[in-house]
């Protein structure tokens, strides 16, 4: 193949596709092909929009027949829907999620600053008191809701690996991933799901739902924090939901 050019093949009827899907989900390898062949422009056209981001198209081209073929195992033939407009969210999530995971986790540099003063405070009030400053008393001295010192510290942890060791034993190592009980696990990664679509919220938005579902203050009470009308962070809430919703279902995590 040449570089960023599909190969041309016959166009598929959408009664040709839905036959190739239903064989290709009853396990048919040669219908799993030629559905990934015959779409392979649809591909190329997804990576257009990713290109220039430091990664090679041909690389971008293999991770959208990943997106492609997840598509082709999912699609539900009950619906009078095409094949090609339900493959593009899930081609282009997978490319999205690939650069994400890809990255070093980015964090802003207000969020950045804040910790720095906070890690200082919590450093002169545990001189001060002789003790370990509670999050409460840290908040207080810098002016701050304790909800914004939590997101602060918790931004810049270093996130862990699910395939770090945590035991070794003989040269047989135990991983992360390894500790989560089988009958949890579905479990633990809808939150690490729900977790990974949080982190790309503003800090605002982070902060608010932090407040609202975590410390369980009212809409007044986020309102007082933040300076603005209950009825802001009533419209505000309902639109960080539903933003959330969206990404979960790109993602496919509902």
């Amino acid at each position: 193949m040449e570089h960023g050019v599909a190969r041309e093949y016959p166009k598929l009827t959408d009664e040709r596709v839905r036959a190739l899907i239903l064989a290709s989900q009853d396990g048919d390898a040669a219908a799993r092909d030629e559905l990934v062949l015959n779409n392979q422009r649809l591909v190329w056209a997804v990576v257009q929009r990713f290109l220039g981001r430091g990664y090679e198209p041909e690389d971008l081209f293999q991770i959208g027949c990943i997106g492609l073929m997840k598509a082709i195992d999912k699609f539900d033939l009950q619906y009078e829907v095409k094949f090609s407009t339900y493959a593009v969210p899930m081609i282009i999530g997978e490319i999205q999620r690939f650069l994400r995971d890809d990255s070093t986790v980015k964090v802003s540099r207000s969020l950045k600053e804040l910790a720095r003063h906070i890690r200082r405070k919590r450093d002169d009030l545990a001189k001060e008191l002789g003790r370990q400053p509670q999050i409460n008393e840290v908040a207080e001295a810098l002016g701050i809701a304790p909800a914004e010192v939590v997101l602060a510290q918790e931004a810049m942890r270093v996130p862990a690996s699910i395939h770090e060791t945590v035991f070794e034993n003989d040269g047989d190592p135990i991983y992360l991933m390894d500790q989560i009980a089988d009958a949890e696990q579905d479990k633990w990664f809808e939150k690490l799901a729900l977790h990974d679509a949080l982190s790309r919220l503003p800090e605002r938005e982070q902060l608010i739902i932090h407040m609202r579902f975590f410390e369980d203050k009212t809409q007044s009470e986020v309102a007082d924090v933040l300076h603005i009308s209950q009825v802001q962070v009533s419209r505000l809430e309902k639109r960080i939901l539903q933003q959330i919703r969206e990404t979960l279902l790109m993602d496919g995590s509902l």
